[in-house]
């Protein structure tokens, strides 16, 4: 259960699907004067080093950011999102990622509220350490527990906003069914928050099903959706040829489903996903898909 560390992951390809939408959303919804409470249920450790031993050991970074680090005529929704990554760097190669709950800090205003949940003792322990830096007070809140539970306190928020943001590792099967179990629950405490939920595209019938399953709970509370989806190489588990070891791919595919998304997303999404795809792509098998749907 606790075997999962983002920090193998960091700057990959589903990472700038998520940041990219998580910037935004924020940048959206932050607009409007009324404060606004975000939740991540699944922190992680907040900052992570490019250069150290877990990101370096997978270097899926080289295949994420590290793809648009260089990159020219990036669209405003990219630029931004490598802005953002750039502005905790001191050098042109980028060495530090930023994790959602400082790509978030760094969007909200002084009145909104972060609250940060990540059950990994040692990823708690470091999440705490580096928000400790940022010397913001009672504005971000870190807890060592359970986020698809701890959340229920906070919803709904007395200002009547709220984003929400699940990744969970998937790691454990049950993952799926907490995720919709969550996201229906939190739809009747509170229908009108923006709920994102991040996902793998992997050979597992949990996975193919978890965003129609979305999609249905959306279409039943009728509730706006939308669903990006991010293909960078193909799935298939191949064998090679002198050892006859199978070769697992990674993760070739992400997505994104959000519900009550802000209604620009959808327009912005279309000029960075492909973009995403053609920058990103390993092989042929490379691509995206943007529906939506809803109210």
């Amino acid at each position: 259960m606790f075997s999962y560390r983002h920090a193998f992951h960091a700057g990959n390809h589903a990472d700038v699907l998520k940041h990219t939408i998580l910037i935004a959303s924020l940048q959206y919804m932050t607009q409007k004067e009324a404060a606004l409470v975000a939740l991540d249920t699944h922190a992680g450790a907040g900052l992570y080093r490019l250069d150290g031993d877990y990101a370096t050991t997978s270097a899926e970074a080289d295949e994420g950011i590290r793809r648009l680090e260089g990159a020219k005529d990036l669209c405003p929704l990219l630029q931004d999102y490598v802005d953002m990554v750039k502005a905790f760097n001191t050098s042109s190669t980028y060495k530090v990622y930023p994790g959602s709950p400082f790509i978030a800090q760094r969007l909200l205003g002084d009145r909104d509220k972060l609250k940060l949940f990540e059950l990994h003792p040692t990823d708690c322990r470091s999440l705490s350490g580096n928000i400790a830096q940022l010397k913001a007070g009672r504005q971000i809140q870190v807890l060592l527990e359970d986020g698809f539970e701890g959340i229920k306190k906070f919803l709904p928020p007395p200002s009547r906003r709220a984003f929400l943001l699940c990744d969970p590792s998937y790691e454990m099967k049950t993952d799926y069914g907490r995720v919709i179990d969550m996201v229906a629950d939190s739809l009747l405490r509170f229908p009108t928050g923006t709920y994102a939920v991040w996902y793998p595209i992997i050979p597992r019938p949990e996975a193919h099903d978890l965003p129609r399953r979305l999609k249905t709970l959306a279409n039943k509370a009728g509730k706006s959706w939308l669903n990006a989806e991010l293909t960078v190489k193909n799935s298939k588990i191949t064998t090679a040829m002198r050892q006859g070891e199978e070769k697992r791919p990674g993760l070739p595919a992400s997505g994104m489903f959000l519900i009550n998304p802000p209604f620009t997303l959808k327009d912005q999404l279309k000029v960075a996903l492909p973009q995403m795809a053609e920058l990103m792509q390993q092989d042929s098998n490379a691509g995206y898909v943007l529906e939506s749907g809803g109210k």
